[in-house]
């Protein structure tokens, strides 16, 4: 009912353009979260436990975090949260604005 009163409102064409957009955001917002999911898990752990307490011999320096495997998958962890989180912003104002 909804459907035909805003096809009715906006034209076929735009409704149409409407509900493909809808779709292929939620399709990409879907494949960005199971993609930020698979990063997260293959991340290594940053806490030791209870061998935090105890002084450690790898230094700052030492690790080489900005050509790590791990420093690499964090920024694409925060990559792919940005796409989540802007995707998200821009359907919620997108049915806020079309879908009266």
């Amino acid at each position: 009912m909804i459907g035909k009163m805003m096809a009715a409102v906006m034209g076929d064409a735009l409704y149409t353009f409407y509900w493909v957009a809808v779709i292929i955001c939620l399709v990409v917002i879907f494949l960005a979260a199971l993609f930020g999911i698979i990063l997260v898990l293959f991340q290594k752990s940053n806490s030791d436990g209870i061998q935090g307490i105890t002084a450690s011999s790898e230094t700052f320096f030492g690790k080489n975090r900005g050509r790590s495997i791990e420093s690499k998958l964090k920024k694409w962890s925060w990559i792919v949260l940005g796409v989540i989180g802007v995707l998200s912003v821009v359907f919620y104002i997108v049915q806020v604005i079309v879908a009266p």
